[in-house]
This record gives C-alpha cells, sequence and structure tokens, in this order.
C-alpha cells in the first residue's frame, strides 16, 4: 500500500479548499506564500500536490480532473515530479537519517532558485514538515520568503505544532481539519475496503486522521502483523522492543503517536498517576524533539514506567 501523499492521484475531502484556491488563483490573488496546517495525516501534503499539478498542467496533455477532484496519472506535471525532475517544483522536507531539516538543504534551495527557470510556468516550492526546521535553516528561509523571486510558490506544511511568529506572519494561513466520519470515509476509500477489517477499535479515535490510520495499516502489512487480534499495549512493545525506529523516521513517527493514543485511551479523571505520567511524558517527548536527544531512553522509559509497572 502506497500512502506517500505525492502518488495520491484522488483527492478527497478537501475539495472546497482546492475550489477556494483556484478562484484566487484565476484572479491572480493566490498569495506566494501559503501555510497548511493541520493535524499530521489529514491530507495536507495530498492537497499541496493536487493544488500544484492543477496550476502547472493547465496547459498540458491531461489536464486536472476538476469535476472528479483528480490528478491524469499520464500528465506530463505528474509523472516529472514522481521522476524527481520537474524543473517546476522542489521538495524540501527532512532526510532520511536526520532529525531535522538542515542549513544545507536550505543553502541548496537558495542555489536552485537562483538559476533560471526553463519555462515561463510558476515555480513551487513545497515544505513538508516545518516544525523540523533548526534555527539557522529558518532564519536561512525567512531571508527567501521575504522577498521570494518572481514566479516562485512557497507551500509550508505545519503539522499543528508551534513555529516561530516570523515564520508564520510571513504565509497566508489555511487550517485544514477533517471531522472523524471524514476520517473514517476517506481512509475506507484508499483502502478500497472497510477500515475496520484492518484494525481492531482501540486503535481508532476521534482523533484519528486517513494518514494516521494508513501509516499504523502499512506498518502491520509490512511487518506481518494482525492488528484485529493484537492490542495497542502489545503492538506498542513490539516496535520499542525491535528497536526498528532506528533506521525509519516514519516508524519513530507511529510511536510518538500510540504513545498518544494509549493515554488518550486510558486516560481518566480517577486516574490522577496516569495523568500525571500523560504530562511527564508529553513534555519529555517535546523536549526529545527539540534538542534531538536520545529516542531510545525515551521508549525504554515509558515500556518500563508504563507498560511495567
Amino acid at each position: 500500500m502506497n500512502i506517500d501523499p505525492s502518488k495520491q492521484t484522488k483527492l478527497y475531502g478537501h475539495e472546497d479548499h482546492i475550489n477556494s484556491l483556484l478562484k484566487l488563483y484565476k484572479k491572480d490573488y493566490l498569495p506566494n506564500k501559503i501555510l497548511f496546517s493541520g493535524e499530521k495525516g489529514v491530507g495536507k501534503s495530498t492537497l499541496a500536490y493536487h493544488l500544484i499539478n492543477l496550476i502547472l498542467s493547465n496547459d498540458e496533455v491531461g489536464v486536472y480532473d476538476l469535476k472528479n477532484f483528480q490528478i491524469n496519472s499520464e500528465n506530463k506535471s505528474f509523472r516529472l515530479i514522481q521522476n524527481k525532475s520537474n524543473p517546476n517544483f522542489i521538495l524540501v522536507d527532512v532526510n532520511q537519517e536526520k532529525k531535522n531539516i538542515d542549513i544545507g538543504q536550505i543553502r541548496n534551495l537558495i542555489l536552485t532558485l537562483n538559476k533560471s527557470s526553463f519555462n515561463t510556468k510558476p515555480r513551487f516550492v513545497l515544505i513538508d514538515n516545518i516544525e523540523l526546521l533548526n534555527t539557522n535553516s529558518i532564519n536561512a528561509l525567512l531571508k527567501i520568503l521575504e522577498e521570494p523571486n518572481d514566479n516562485i510558490n512557497f507551500i509550508l506544511i505545519n503539522n499543528n505544532k508551534k513555529i516561530l511568529p516570523t515564520l508564520k506572519s510571513r504565509c497566508l494561513n489555511f487550517k485544514i481539519s477533517l471531522t472523524f466520519e471524514q476520517s473514517i470515509s476517506i481512509t475506507n476509500k484508499l483502502l478500497n475496503e472497510n477500515l475496520n477489517n484492518f484494525l481492531n477499535k482501540e486503535f481508532i479515535t476521534y482523533y484519528s486522521t486517513p494518514g494516521q490510520l494508513l501509516n499504523i495499516i502499512n506498518f502491520a502489512n509490512i511487518n506481518n502483523i494482525d492488528l484485529k487480534n493484537l492490542n495497542l499495549k502489545d503492538l506498542i512493545s513490539k516496535i520499542i522492543l525491535d528497536r526498528k525506529y532506528k533506521k525509519d523516521l516514519s516508524i519513530k513517527y507511529l510511536i510518538y503517536l500510540l504513545i498518544e493514543l494509549y493515554f488518550r485511551n486510558n486516560i481518566s479523571i480517577k486516574n490522577i498517576d496516569l495523568i500525571n505520567m500523560y504530562n511527564y511524558f508529553l513534555k519529555k517527548i517535546n523536549t526529545t524533539k527539540i534538542f534531538n536527544l536520545d529516542e531510545e531512553a525515551l521508549f525504554m522509559e515509558f515500556e518500563d514506567k508504563i507498560f511495567n509497572e
């Protein structure tokens, strides 16, 4: 199952957003610095790819299908993005082996943007997971956001994390969200099957997003785990003890998600100890992310204090 946003040719749940953005574009009012904010997995990156294809494919064979909110997979711009060779599109995201988007990536971006364009089409820079920009990266990025070159458009993706006001103030912020019913419906459509056939109900909460649910299912499929007959606690323990997160950043994100889910499922007003533990680990997770501390120590402490109490 491919859950890469760049490969999702069908858009679900954000039809109103893309229609609104298209209206702005047609009137030449579309901001050249856009921020999509919302929970991770809600479809922000997918929306960005659809907006970019809608604009870039305008004069190509196989234009964006606005009636069905769908990208033509044979479209030139789409295929070039898949091949990482589209001269009008640049993706900046955290590298697999890194914890942050580093200054070198932003410097390479600046060098690329200073080169002449191959055509007169708009150029798009998509920066995903901007909460992972380090201080030096943010400072460098602020300079090019302040006065971008002509015909260059920035789309920044923020997963509802705190970001510098100076970065946020330079962009027009669009808040992207889904209802719980929309999240379940979209997940079922992407799976082409009922979600309940893959997961027991312990993994599904009011806060679940399609991306989060698909990540859990994808991990289970790759590792031959039956989530219909495995509870949340056992899955967290398995991931921590197998230490697969050391080589796969997406698994590290998955552990954080599952830990949050575990607390939400088990916390109650009467259980003061668990509330205190939740607050303790929430602060520790934030500290670990901010200062790039050792995740293994954090995960093992969680296993010991919560599951082996």
